[in-house]
């Protein structure tokens, strides 16, 4: 597959901060900067390696704490310019980690358990940080226009994101896609395009597009910017441990689609580590997937080190990818970690979504309904430790999903006066 390249991809001069060049995840192949994805010697997964030598741990410290509440107070830590916060951007995170007792006291938990809530981003998903992270990379490259393939909530944040830094958007999704989601995605004046399929038919799409010449100038945040869209998820992984006091909660419950938010955030973690930021001590990643695209679960039950692509059918659209990026590298997270990777019904997610509203008045989307079923059955199951902290995540608001939930209605109808009140049995 031809690999799309602008005139800077290999200038030493692109300001990205700490960022010092691109390292093979297989090999350790390194090559510089650039808008590529894959190791040109064994064909893995590229990532961003960093020089964070000339840091001292509580001047960093300081710098982070004095920094603004979003995900640039982590510039230090990130691939993007020192000027980052000054630049057209939506300006993701520092969203609220709310201590769920009363979810707790429902499930057994007496370690602590948190719902980490990105339904606060600027377009209500854990979308916008990747993106935010892909816009810095696209203006360092040159493109002009920010494309995406997406289950939905990705199409949203480039679509905001595009249109607050000026770039063209033109993003691609299935046709099918829940309603509130395409118009989240069309409302912000790009191209939306439906491809009949699902996303892993979106993908190969957009996979083609970047080898054509249509695609030049073209941006795609998850496939030639993937290396530096992918960094955004470690935010999460930064703002969980600075919001416990800089420490690292016991387990975490990460909902995984391709899988690279939950790899990434176990990176984030090392990172914090190695600088010096938190203790080292163990910690536990447990990923959560729906019963309708369940490759990794299977595969981590089954003993397998391969994942093996399904063809979708949840109503978890925003997971539903049958053939997960990351999925190998989740396998050793969850292995090395003492995790695990779970499946849960469909409707154990709707009764999930509707836990998580009943007992802490936050409203999650169908991922979060898997990530919050999943921890259930593991506390069930006896593999997650309730007497140990857990922070569960939750990465979209349930407005984007509303179908899922679309039997919840009325209580009573009653007529306006209070005989009738009473009658209702509402007294």
């Amino acid at each position: 597959m031809a690999v799309q390249t602008v005139a800077s991809a290999t200038d030493s001069t692109v300001d990205l901060g700490p960022a010092a060049a691109l390292s093979c995840r297989e090999c350790g192949h390194r090559v510089p900067l650039g808008p590529v994805f894959a190791c040109e010697e064994c064909f893995g997964p590229l990532e961003i390696a960093y020089d964070f030598s000339a840091y001292d741990t509580e001047e960093l410290r300081k710098q982070i704490e004095a920094g603004p509440a979003n995900i640039w107070r982590y510039a230090p830590l990130l691939p993007v310019p020192a000027d980052v916060a000054t630049k057209p951007n939506i300006n993701p995170g520092w969203t609220k980690l709310v201590r769920a007792d009363n979810l707790a006291r429902e499930l057994g938990v007496t370690g602590g358990l948190y719902v980490k809530d990105d339904s606060g981003n600027p377009t209500h998903s854990f979308k916008d940080r990747v993106v935010a992270q892909a816009v810095e990379a696209a203006r360092a490259f040159g493109y002009t226009t920010l494309s995406c393939s997406s289950t939905g909530n990705l199409a949203g944040a480039v679509g905001a994101a595009a249109a607050r830094a000026g770039f063209r958007s033109c993003v691609f999704i299935p046709h099918d896609l829940e309603q509130g989601k395409i118009v989240m995605a069309a409302i912000y004046g790009g191209e939306l395009v439906g491809i009949e399929g699902n996303y892993d038919d979106v993908n190969r799409f957009c996979s083609e597009l970047i080898g054509d010449p249509a695609g030049e100038g073209w941006g795609f945040v998850n496939v030639n910017l993937r290396p530096y869209y992918a960094e955004g998820s470690k935010t999460l992984a930064y703002e969980i441990c600075e919001q416990l006091g800089w420490r690292i909660p016991d387990q975490l419950v990460i909902p995984i689609a391709s899988g690279s938010q939950l790899t990434k955030i176990d990176k984030g973690l090392q990172e914090l580590i190695k600088l010096g930021l938190v203790e080292d001590k163990p910690y536990k990643i447990f990923g959560a997937q729906a019963e309708g695209c369940s490759p990794v679960s299977v595969a981590y039950k089954e003993g397998h080190d391969v994942v093996r692509p399904q063809k979708p059918n949840t109503i978890a659209k925003s997971l539903a990818i049958g053939n997960p990026a990351d999925g190998p590298y989740v396998l050793d997270i969850a292995r090395r970690t003492g995790g695990a990777v779970e499946d849960v019904t469909d409707e154990q997610v709707v009764d999930a979504i509707k836990l998580l509203a009943r007992t802490e008045g936050i409203f999650a989307e169908t991922a979060g309904g898997v990530t919050v079923g999943v921890t259930k059955k593991l506390i069930e199951n006896g593999l997650i430790d309730p007497a140990k902290s857990v922070v569960v995540l939750n990465t979209g608001d349930g407005l984007k999903t509303l179908d899922a939930v679309a039997g919840t209605g009325l209580t009573a109808t009653i007529r306006p006066n209070l005989e009738s009140f009473r009658e209702a049995g509402l007294a």
